[in-house]
């Protein structure tokens, strides 16, 4: 009689054997049986596919569709698949409102939950389908976190919608409400434009947060190249999720790890690729985030000087003319690949997850005839990249600008001074902001907010108001990616940590000054030290739950705002409410 537990396991199955193999692992084969899971199933390599699927919005929303795909190319392969959900909080639909605090704290939450279930199961191998902004770096942090073989495929851009005769993204939603506040709009008009501006399934068409990061994703090489620039609707999305099955396989069999493939080149490949398609200012946070995870050196001045040399090669909204299906069919992140490899600005010969160098797949890009989205390095839309660090004495521990989308480099002004986000959005909706203000939202911070809102229904409302090219704005807090405009945001130390953005006054002269690379109040050093030695914190917005727990653990800003145990302890972190200027 043939003993069924004497077959040999899969070399692949480097983690899990330790789960399935051997006649004490009898109980936990039973209970995998109960799944559905065959001895066959269980003596192959097991591979984790996360999704972030949820019913609250569309950019998750073809998820469970893909995981099944994905889990067919595994199975083709010689895999065993195991699919599990974590959570999703959409800044889109939360914009504006308490909820959106809960955006940046679920990218901790979400990689956390990746890691647990990983940890907890021994998986061999992991695919995380990721959407909405956070799903792309909570997922990176995660596999960092776990350092076994695998990888991110985005689920795909949203189509855009389509309204007088004019292709519309989510940005124009939130920038015709600040319209129709301001009287320019009818309510009719805008009903019809929230109709058809999101058509189905997907992320914010624009290159706004979602599609920043899973562009740098691609640039980082942990994805494999091509698969998530299909849009979420498009016909070939069902067969890539499928071959990512397989590359899934492939990777776990050859132990490719994060570690291999996020090296300091990687991520300077991937700021540049932020820095070189006008991409968000929340790059900045989650790029810093993933190096910190897995301890590869970078600093939120590396970004200033990547940026600085970088020029801005894509034509994307929220500053340029088009979206992220445009660039798809304009033959996609290869071809910005392509152009910033020509002009010597990429590492070309960084590993990607599939096995070829980002060179490669530069030379192998293919261009669609008479695209306009992607132009020449050598004739860029703009010659630098699109955003720039600031410090000064308003953010010694710095702060970010985004540059793309307008041409101011200097702004200066009285400032008018908002405790949050909800009173300065009431005062720009009653006609209250002028031409000339420095528009200050403070307390808003990762530990002040908590969750270090994104300041676009405030944005938005400016550019209905025609505001935005006449005002600035600076904030402890982030900007969306469909903001445009003059804004530095990221302002460390916060306010609640008893940074000098604290001390401002209603009135103070503000300058904001690009090619100085400052932010500065025309105050003394003294005049700052006395109204801070007079300055008491704010009581916490929230004191239990999970804002309460956040607030606690977050670190600045300027560290990528993650809650990394490990790396507080050795002090290589600022954080918690006794953080003092220049943490």
């Amino acid at each position: 009689m043939t003993d069924p537990y004497s077959q040999p396991s899969d070399p692949a199955k480097r983690i899990s054997s330790r789960l399935t193999d051997g006649t004490d692992r009898a109980g936990a084969r039973a209970m995998l049986k109960a799944v559905g899971f065959s001895d066959q199933d269980l003596s192959k390599p097991i591979i984790g596919v996360s999704t972030t699927w949820l019913e609250t919005m569309p950019c998750n929303l073809n998820q469970r569709e893909l995981a099944a795909q994905v889990k067919a190319g595994i199975r083709v392969a010689g895999g065993t698949p195991m699919e599990f959900n974590t959570i999703s909080v959409s800044d889109g639909v939360s914009m504006g409102t308490e909820g959106m605090r809960a955006s940046l704290i679920s990218r901790e939450v979400i990689a956390d939950s990746i890691e647990l279930v990983a940890r907890g199961h021994l998986f061999d191998g992991l695919v995380c389908l990721v959407g909405c902004d956070k799903t792309i770096p909570a997922a990176v942090m995660a596999l960092c976190r776990l350092d076994i073989p695998g990888f991110v495929l985005y689920s795909g851009s949203i189509a855009p919608g389509r309204w007088r005769g004019k292709d519309v993204t989510l940005q124009d939603v939130f920038e015709a409400v600040g319209r129709h506040a301001a009287g320019k709009l009818s309510a009719e008009d805008l009903h019809s434009l929230e109709n058809v501006a999101c058509p189905g399934a997907g992320a914010c068409g624009g290159h706004f947060t979602a599609n920043t990061m899973a562009t740098a994703v691609e640039f980082l090489g942990i994805t494999p190249a091509g698969l998530g620039d299909i849009p979420a609707t498009a016909p070939g999305k069902k067969a890539a999720a499928e071959q990512a099955g397989k590359v899934a396989v492939e990777v776990t069999r050859k132990n490719v790890r994060p570690s291999q493939i996020i090296t300091r080149a990687a991520l300077e490949n991937a700021i540049t690729s932020v820095a070189g398609t006008g991409g968000s200012t929340n790059g900045v946070l989650h790029m810093l985030a993933i190096a910190r995870e897995l301890g590869v050196e970078l600093s939120i001045d590396d970004f200033d000087v990547i940026a600085a040399r970088t020029p801005i090669v894509a034509d994307l909204k929220p500053g340029g003319r088009f979206t992220a299906v445009d660039m798809y069919e304009a033959g996609g992140m290869a071809l910005v690949a392509r152009e910033l490899d020509r002009a010597g600005l990429l590492h070309s010969d960084a590993l990607t997850v599939d096995g070829r160098t980002l060179g490669e797949i530069a030379s192998g890009a293919r261009e669609t005839a008479g695209q306009e989205v992607v132009v020449p390095a050598n004739r860029p839309l703009k010659k630098s990249g699109g955003l720039a660090i600031l410090r000064g004495n308003l953010a010694p521990g710095g702060a970010v600008v985004k540059l793309a989308g307008h041409e101011r480099l200097f702004h200066r002004g009285p400032a008018r001074v908002f405790d949050s986000e909800d009173d300065c959005f009431e005062a720009v909706k009653k006609g209250l902001i002028v031409r000339g203000d420095v528009v200050v939202i403070r307390y808003e911070g990762p530990a002040g907010g908590p969750g270090m809102r994104e300041m676009l229904a405030v944005t938005a409302a400016l550019v209905g108001e025609d505001l935005d090219e006449s005002v600035a704005l600076i904030t402890d807090g982030r900007f969306s990616g469909a903001t445009h405009g003059l804004m530095v945001g990221h302002i460390a130390p916060e306010a609640a940590h008893g940074g000098p953005i604290a001390a401002l006054e209603e009135g103070d002269i503000v300058e904001i000054d690009v090619d100085a690379r400052e932010l500065r109040v025309n105050l003394s050093d003294e005049e700052i030290g006395k109204r801070l030695a007079e300055w008491n914190p704010p009581a916490p917005r929230y004191t239990s739950g999970v804002f309460a727990k956040y607030a606690l653990s977050v670190a600045s800003a300027s560290e990528g705002a993650i809650t990394n145990p490990g790396a507080m302890a050795k002090g290589e972190l600022s954080r918690g409410p006794g953080a003092r200027p220049g943490g």
